[in-house]
């Protein structure tokens, strides 16, 4: 991990986020690019009047002022660090500004949404997570302890969650932590029976590993929703991580198919890593 994305608002949970994103920073040798997303009106951006273009250099050079105080943390010591400010009209140039630097991970702080608000607006980490290419690592608390031991990796064992699950699993190696592998079998996914869930299960394990050595860390839940189930199982186990594949849905498909990882960055009060399909 030699570089870190970290967006931040000044928030609460955005000082959490770059915490978090330190003390990885700090076991790995990482750099933190912090970006800080300037919104300004098109208004502003756009119009030819002189005055509103040093209306807009104004507010630039404000942003940078606070962006340095905030970044003036004791837990930031010794780390090397790349704040950038920009315009952003959309949260999918994040992921624009993690391809332009090689970076291997966003880590973002999110409070969580729910209601009418999730599903009309979204929250910006969701919105992070959607478009993302590389893992996203969301916080939502302070991070006092960010020792990763135990960690789950929901999957539904189809063919297309291999890469994913490759790549949580170094992942995860990388980190220190135990991978648990969870199926979760409920009325609103694809309802199976305890042989089909063992075929299916075996034929990814030899397909994605070419072994069945992993069998014995896979776990079998059956619960009301997906969601629950993962949420219930991280609970039993003790988890400090929870992990997903996302399909990275836009537009209209991400409305009416919805994202189960994006629920679970959501509601979860654990550390969730996404790892895109």
């Amino acid at each position: 991990m030699k570089k870190i994305i970290v967006p931040v608002d000044f928030s609460e949970h955005s000082e959490y986020a770059l915490e978090a994103a330190a003390s990885i920073a700090k076991k790995y040798d990482s750099e933190l690019i912090v970006l800080h997303m300037l919104e300004l009106s098109n208004a502003i951006i756009t119009a030819d009047n002189e005055s509103l273009n040093e209306e807009a250099v104004f507010y630039l050079k404000l942003a940078e002022q606070k962006f340095e105080k905030f970044l003036e943390k004791p837990f930031l010591e010794g780390i090397k660090i790349t704040p950038i400010v920009k315009h952003f009209k959309v949260w999918s140039e994040v992921n624009d500004i993690a391809n332009q630097h090689h970076a291997n991970l966003i880590v973002m702080g999110s409070h969580g949404v729910s209601g009418v608000k999730e599903v009309l607006v979204g929250s910006n980490t969701e919105k992070v997570v959607r478009h993302a290419d590389i893992p996203v690592l969301v916080i939502k608390h302070n991070p006092i302890l960010l020792d990763f031991e135990n960690g789950v990796f929901a999957s539904d064992f189809s063919e297309e969650a291999i890469t994913p699950y490759l790549n949580a699993r170094a992942t995860f190696k990388k980190i220190g932590a135990k991978m648990h592998l969870v199926y979760v079998n409920s009325p609103d996914g694809n309802f199976r029976s305890s042989l089909e869930i063992d075929k299916r299960v075996s034929l990814f394990l030899k397909k994605a590993d070419g072994n069945l050595n992993n069998l014995g860390n896979v776990h079998v839940v059956s619960d009301y929703s997906i969601e629950k189930g993962i949420l219930n199982f991280a609970n039993v186990i003790g988890a400090d991580l929870i992990a997903v594949a996302t399909h990275g849905r836009k537009g209209l498909a991400h409305f009416f198919e919805g994202s189960i990882s994006e629920d679970i960055a959501n509601h979860s009060t654990l550390p969730v890593m996404t790892f895109k399909i």
